[in-house]
């Protein structure tokens, strides 16, 4: 898809069709690799989201009522034209949020056929009719889709959080809104074309383009949403939990983290390089990102040394352009809060190893970052406890096992955790002490359908495989059943 084709996205889709803003408000969409407008836009008003809701509302309880193989069907042919337009995807998602176009093709558009996969998977292996036990045959427990659900998110992995929200819900029986990130948007429009191409039934999927204040709001609030599945930061997850409350609509959140990457000094030698490259991946846009490394007090020169060169040979170019580089970072907001941050781990006395303030050498333009490695952190500094989001990394030693889990637990986040260690006994131990929804072990990828999700102010449901698709149901217990 050519970037003419993108340059007036100003419709909304409702109830199956395309339709223009009730009061238009348009918004320009910036290409972060040339800081230019890419396309146009428009925000929804409380007419639009009305609209919308009232579709999904509409349309629920027919679409309830469908039987499983008929949703899984349906699953399959979005799954079918996910895959015939990948490449139109990938293009896409580099545009508007600057993935260098094979992270694109391959991580960013990849996540999100994987995750349809997994939630086909799901769908066909749940039991959404069971009994109670052998001790009461005559109960019955049944999980029915929760209503009509707001899905809001974020536009660091825009496909990868659009399908861990949109496919279980419609594999619930759900319907709903989606309100994309506005500085990503194209890509959900292009998704909402492949839900009409696979003939999901009108209003099951409506999207309505937006920011936080106005549609975001608006949804969390309505008093025809029944749950709002929100991505994105710990600050406008309180506000959508404080919007929600007064309707007691069920609110799930996947928030931020600052993950603890612990390497033992038994680690393998491709520790400290992976785990480096795992905390700039996506331009260090992460939020499962490891983006503290705590080495053991033995190897820790060494290690800083290996992040350094790392860092120092890690290439930074515009998202266009074919290889392993990184690219920029969203937007101005963003480049300017991680050049702040990077200036305040100078003012604070952490060492400055690799990287530091102002675009990396032959970028004049574009939201380019340095990739940036600080060593001598300690726990008390900014950089230590607040979400960068960016390509920066922390190193902190530690001396003990025990010192290891108290530094690694000290944050309001519990995301994700890495540890590395030839030591099987002391990587189980390790894993159970960390408080964190997700553990991962000497570079060892969570299988498909695992649950995404976290501890603390990094939220508090979980998505992927049958723990997403639980998310969006509701347990009825019926007794007196008979099967006569």
């Amino acid at each position: 898809m050519s970037t003419l084709q993108l340059l007036d996205r100003r419709k909304f889709y409702i109830d199956r069709r395309w339709v223009a803003p009730a009061q238009p408000r348009d918004v320009e969409v910036i290409n972060p690799s040339t800081e230019q407008p890419c396309a146009v836009i428009s925000f929804g008003s409380a007419a639009d989201t009305d609209a919308a809701v009232a579709a999904a509302r509409a349309a629920f309880v027919p679409w309830a009522e469908t039987s499983v193989a008929d949703r899984v069907e349906l699953l399959k042919a979005l799954l079918e034209r996910y895959k015939a337009r990948a490449d139109e995807l990938a293009e896409v998602i580099s545009l508007e949020m600057g993935a260098p176009i094979e992270l694109a093709r391959t991580a960013q558009v990849g996540a999100g056929l994987g995750h349809i996969k997994s939630t086909i998977r799901a769908v066909e292996n749940f039991r959404f009719d069971q009994p109670l036990g052998d001790h009461s045959p005559d109960n019955r427990i049944l999980y029915e889709p929760v209503g009509v659900c707001a899905l809001i998110t974020p536009w660091n992995w825009p496909m990868n959080q659009v399908t861990l929200k949109v496919a279980p819900a419609l594999g619930a029986g759900c319907t709903m809104v989606l309100k994309p990130s506005e500085e990503a948007p194209l890509s959900s429009m292009l998704f909402a074309e492949m839900i009409d191409e696979a003939g999901f039934p009108a209003g099951v999927f409506n999207l309505v383009n937006g920011d936080g204040a106005g549609v975001g709001t608006q949804l969390s609030g309505h008093p025809e949403v029944d749950m709002v599945s929100f991505t994105g930061s710990t600050r406008a997850g309180v506000a959508i939990t404080k919007n929600a409350a007064d309707s007691v609509k069920r609110v799930a959140l996947e928030l931020g983290g600052k993950g603890a990457n612990i390497i033992f000094d038994d680690a393998a030698e491709k520790a400290v390089t992976w785990g480096v490259k795992r905390c700039f991946n996506n331009s260090g846009q992460s939020c499962n990102a490891p983006t503290r490394m705590l080495v053991q007090r033995s190897i820790y020169d060494q290690a800083v040394a290996t992040a350094a060169a790392v860092a120092e040979q890690t290439a930074v170019d515009i998202a266009s352009n074919q290889g392993g580089h990184l690219g920029p970072v969203v937007n101005r907001r963003q480049f300017d809060k991680i050049q702040g941050l990077i200036q305040t781990g100078i003012d604070e006395g952490a060492r400055l190893v690799a990287g530091g303030v102002g675009r990396p050498e032959g970028h004049d333009s574009g939201y380019f970052v340095r990739p940036t490695v600080f060593a001598d952190v300690t726990p008390d500094m900014t950089i230590a406890g607040e979400e960068i989001f960016g390509p920066v990394l922390s190193i902190m030693p530690f001396d003990t096992e025990e010192e290891a889990v108290a530094i690694a637990n000290d944050t309001a986040y519990g995301l994700t955790n890495y540890v590395q260690t030839t030591d099987g006994s002391r990587a189980r131990r390790v894993a159970r002490r960390l408080r964190s929804g997700m553990v991962e072990m000497n570079a060892a990828p969570r299988g498909a359908g695992a649950p995404f999700g976290g501890y603390g102010q990094s939220g508090n449901g979980r998505e992927g495989g049958v723990w997403g698709l639980e998310e969006f149901l509701e347990v009825k217990s019926v007794s007196g059943w008979s099967d006569d």
